[in-house]
């Protein structure tokens, strides 16, 4: 067993281990507090840092969701976010369901992409 590998990493489908890869290399490239990737209802991603200008403040799950959306997706089958915070903020939750609707996941890693927790909006 790898170290750090949690019981929630043993069931990370593939796909969703590649989001949580993209959303950390975001975090780490770009120097932003986090990091996201989401897949569309198609399997397309879409990865991106958090904004933060003095005009615009967006979360990286935000971001990703409106990259999403203005790309053409009509759905989503996930999201994650790469964080130091310890929980799932409400606005990344509403955007996950705007486009997802109830039910898609919202996984929640940290910066070392550890998964911490799954949450299902509804």
């Amino acid at each position: 067993m790898l170290s750090g590998m949690t019981d929630l990493d043993r069931v990370l489908d593939p796909e969703d281990q590649k989001l949580v890869t993209l959303a950390r290399s975001a975090r780490a490239r770009n120097g932003v507090a986090e990091g996201a990737a989401v897949r569309d209802e198609t399997g397309r991603t879409y990865v991106a840092g958090t904004v933060a200008l003095p005009s615009l403040a967006l979360s990286a799950v935000q971001t990703a969701v409106a990259m999403a959306v203005a790309s053409g997706a009509k759905g989503l089958e996930a999201a994650v976010v790469v964080t130091a915070e310890q929980a799932a903020a409400e606005p990344d939750l509403a955007a996950v369901r705007d486009l997802g609707g109830a039910g898609t996941p919202l996984l929640l890693a940290g910066p070392d992409g550890v998964l911490r927790a799954r949450v299902e909006v509804s």
